[in-house]
C-alpha cells in the first residue's frame, strides 16, 4: 500500500480538460433507462432472490464506463437528460468533469430492503453486488472508474472490496469505511421519529422532522451562521427564528420525493456499512471535507492509510460540510477530473 497526501488543487476554468491533453474520440451519444432483473444474494436474506435495478446508462457510446453513485437521497438520474432532470449536473455532462463526450456513466436506484424479498436489511454489500451483476448484464468486464460520495463512497469500498477486479479506479468522497458512531446515534433519532410517526399516523410530518434534523447535520456551522444569525419573527403567537423556515421547507421537499420505508432502510443500511480497508485492493483517492461532522477527517484518513492499494487523502476546506459534494463543484470537479485522467 502506498499512501500519499496531496492538498486539493486551485479551480480553473479549463481545469476539466488540463489533466488530459488527448481530444475526446468524436462518438454518439447513447441513453438507456431501463430495468433489469438480476439474481443476488443478500447479505441479511436466506437466499438468493431476483431483484429489479433501475439504471441509467447514458454518454459516448462505446466510451469506457464510469459509475457515479451519490447519497441516499440520490437517484440513478445523475444528469439532465431527454427523460428528466438531474441532482449532480455540476459533475457530469458534456464538458464537465466527468465528460459525457469521453466517458459512459452508469447510475442505480438504491436498492430498499423491501426490494430484497425477506431480506431483513439491505446492506453496502447488496448494493455492490448489484452493480457488479448489471455490469454483466451490459456486458463491461471492467469500468475506468468508480466514483461514490457519501453512501456512494460506502458502496464504492463494497464494491472495490468484493469485485476489485470490476475497476481500475475508486473515488471515496465523504464517504468511510463504517459509520461513526456518532454520527449513526443522529440517524437512529431520525429513524425513532418515523417509526413513532408511522405508528400514530402521522408519517409525513415525522419524515419531515427527521429530514429537518438531518439538514442539521449535512452543512457545516459557518454556514448556518452566515445565513440565520438575524432576528426571530412573532407571528401566528409565536417567535420564529429564520432557520425554521429552511428547515420546513426541506422537510416538505424530501417528504414530496421519498418514502418512509425505503428512508428507514437505506438510513440503517449507512450504520450497518463495515468494510476492512485492508480489502480494497483498488487505486483509491479519498477525499475529506473539514468541516465534515458526519464523516470526519480522521476517518477518512485512517482509511486512507490502511487501504491496501495506492492511496491519496486529499482534503478541502468548505463551510458546506457533508454537502460539500454537491455544494462545491469546483473544487470536487477538479479532484474527479484529475482521478479520472491520471
Amino acid at each position: 500500500m502506498s499512501l500519499s497526501i496531496l492538498p486539493a488543487l486551485a479551480y480553473a476554468d479549463d481545469a476539466f480538460v488540463a489533466f488530459d491533453s488527448q481530444p475526446a474520440i468524436a462518438r454518439p451519444q447513447r441513453m438507456e433507462r431501463a430495468e433489469t432483473v438480476i439474481r443476488l444474494s443478500p447479505r441479511y436474506g436466506n437466499g438468493p432472490v431476483d431483484v429489479a435495478v433501475r439504471y441509467l446508462w447514458i454518454g459516448a457510446e462505446g466510451a469506457p464506463t464510469v459509475i457515479v453513485q451519490g447519497g441516499i437521497s440520490a437517484s440513478r438520474d445523475v444528469c439532465t437528460h431527454a427523460e428528466g432532470n438531474g441532482y449532480w449536473d455540476d459533475l457530469v455532462g458534456a464538458a464537465r468533469p466527468v465528460d459525457l463526450t469521453r466517458w459512459r456513466v452508469l447510475s442505480i436506484e438504491w436498492l430498499a430492503q423491501s426490494d430484497l424479498g425477506p431480506a431483513s436489511a439491505v446492506s453496502s454489500e447488496d448494493q455492490a453486488d448489484a452493480l457488479a451483476a448489471l455490469l454483466d448484464t451490459l456486458q463491461v468486464a471492467k469500468v475506468h472508474a468508480f466514483i461514490g460520495a457519501s453512501y456512494g463512497a460506502m458502496v464504492g469500498l463494497a464494491f472495490a472490496s468484493r469485485h476489485p477486479a470490476r475497476a481500475g479506479k475508486l473515488v471515496a468522497i465523504s464517504g468511510a469505511h463504517r459509520a461513526h458512531p456518532l454520527a449513526t446515534a443522529l440517524r437512529a433519532i431520525q429513524r425513532e421519529i418515523v417509526r413513532n410517526g408511522l405508528a400514530a399516523g402521522t408519517v409525513d410530518a415525522a419524515l419531515g422532522l427527521a429530514r429537518q434534523l438531518a439538514m442539521t447535520t449535512y452543512r457545516g456551522a459557518e454556514e448556518f451562521a452566515e445565513r440565520f444569525d438575524a432576528e426571530p419573527e412573532f407571528r401566528d403567537g409565536r417567535f420564529h427564528f429564520p432557520v425554521e423556515d429552511y428547515l420546513c421547507a426541506a422537510g416538505r421537499k424530501f417528504v414530496a420525493r421519498f418514502d418512509a420505508q425505503r428512508y428507514l432502510s437505506l438510513s440503517e443500511s449507512i450504520d450497518l456499512h463495515r468494510i476492512d480497508p485492508a480489502t480494497v485492493k483498488v487505486p483509491t483517492d479519498v477525499v475529506a471535507v473539514s468541516s465534515d461532522r458526519l464523516v470526519p477527517a480522521q476517518d477518512l484518513r485512517d482509511l486512507a492509510a490502511a487501504i491496501a492499494a495506492p492511496s491519496a487523502y486529499r482534503e478541502i476546506d468548505s463551510r458546506y460540510g457533508h454537502d460539500a459534494f454537491l455544494k462545491e463543484p469546483e473544487r470536487i470537479g477538479t479532484l474527479v477530473a484529475r482521478a479520472l485522467c491520471c
